[in-house]
């Protein structure tokens, strides 16, 4: 398979790539702005692995006139179809509501919701006849669910992304394409750390990348056009 992940340099995107690339029949595509950390993620993954399958894709989502007409050239270079996308990418801003600025809020939404917006948007000529988009929300963006302070545009952009899996679903139903959102609670990665500091998560993001991989490979086979909670804690 060919698989897309972005947000690939740490966290849930990294420990995704790691297991995905165990595989040798997958092919990953694995972006992030940081071209250090991808490089060190592939070494890492033929070290543990012993395949050359993992493609250091150093590129900023929230470039968009890049993402309109300098992404799915580049992508070409090494795939002609895509099985997998998994937007994993998020962009934390933790500030009461009173101090946010438009920056802040630019930040936010352009990452979490207007870059894959746009990605998938490029890829669908490239999507490949059973494709699988997987949109990595949050618990924090489902309604009905624990809110915390400080947290009022990155809940809003996850949740703008769940009701973007399912609008897609609503769109392409006439083809076998699948989209579906995981609304993740708490795992132990960076951005938690940054969220909530000195919280410890019931999970690793090892443990939920265990979780996600499959789920990429094997959901759209149960799912399509959901928003599903995957979480123990929240927090």
């Amino acid at each position: 398979m060919n698989i897309l992940i972005t947000g690939a340099s740490r966290g849930i995107g990294y420990e995704l790539v790691l297991e995905m690339s165990k595989s040798p029949d997958h092919r990953i595509i694995a972006i992030s702005r940081n071209n250090e950390r991808l490089l060190q993620l592939q070494e890492k993954c033929i070290e543990i692995s012993g395949h050359d399958n993992v493609i250091a894709f150093p590129f900023d989502l929230t470039d968009f006139s890049a993402l309109k007409n300098d992404f799915i050239s580049d992508i070409k270079k090494y795939i002609s179809s895509i099985d997998v996308i998994i937007n994993n990418a998020g962009q934390f801003v933790g500030k009461s509501f009173s101090g946010f600025k438009e920056s802040d809020f630019d930040q936010c939404f352009n990452t979490n919701i207007k870059a894959p917006f746009f990605l998938i948007k490029n890829c669908l000529s490239l999507l490949s006849s059973k494709a699988h988009i997987v949109n990595i929300g949050s618990m924090g963006g489902v309604q009905g669910s624990v809110k915390f302070p400080g947290l009022s545009a990155y809940s809003a952009s996850k949740g703008a992304l769940a009701i973007l899996t399912e609008c897609l679903a609503e769109e392409y139903k006439e083809k076998d394409w699948s989209f579906n959102c995981l609304a993740l609670g708490a795992a132990q990665t960076e951005m938690l750390e940054e969220a909530f500091p000195g919280y410890k998560a019931p999970l690793s993001a090892n443990e939920m990348a265990l979780f996600i991989a499959d789920f990429a490979l094997n959901g759209n086979r149960y799912f399509k056009g959901k928003v599903l909670p995957v979480a123990l804690t929240t927090p």
